[in-house]
C-alpha cells in the first residue's frame, strides 16, 4: 500500500493488487475512504465522506494529478 500523497489528515495511496484497473487512488482519513479514478477525477466508491469533503479531496487530487499518474505508472508499469 504505497502512500503517494499526504495533506492534513488525508493519505492518498494505491493497493498494490489493483494494477489491473485503470489508474486511481484511494484517499483515507480516519475510518473513511474514497476511491477516485485519475483520468477524470470521478469517484468510484465512497465509504463515509460527506459531499463537501469529497469536493475538497478532488481539488487536492486535481492539483497533484500529474504526479499521481507518474507514481501509478512507476508502481504498476515498471
Amino acid at each position: 500500500m504505497p502512500t503517494v500523497l499526504r495533506w492534513g489528515s488525508y493519505r492518498a495511496f494505491f493497493y498494490s493488487n489493483e494494477g489491473n484497473e485503470p489508474a486511481h487512488v484511494h484517499v483515507r482519513s480516519g475510518n473513511r475512504e474514497v476511491k477516485v479514478w485519475l483520468h477524470d477525477l470521478s469517484v468510484a466508491v465512497n465509504a463515509g465522506f460527506p459531499a463537501h469533503e469529497i469536493t475538497s479531496i478532488l481539488v487536492e487530487l486535481r492539483y497533484h494529478r500529474e504526479a499521481l499518474m507518474r507514481a501509478w505508472e512507476e508502481h504498476f508499469e515498471p
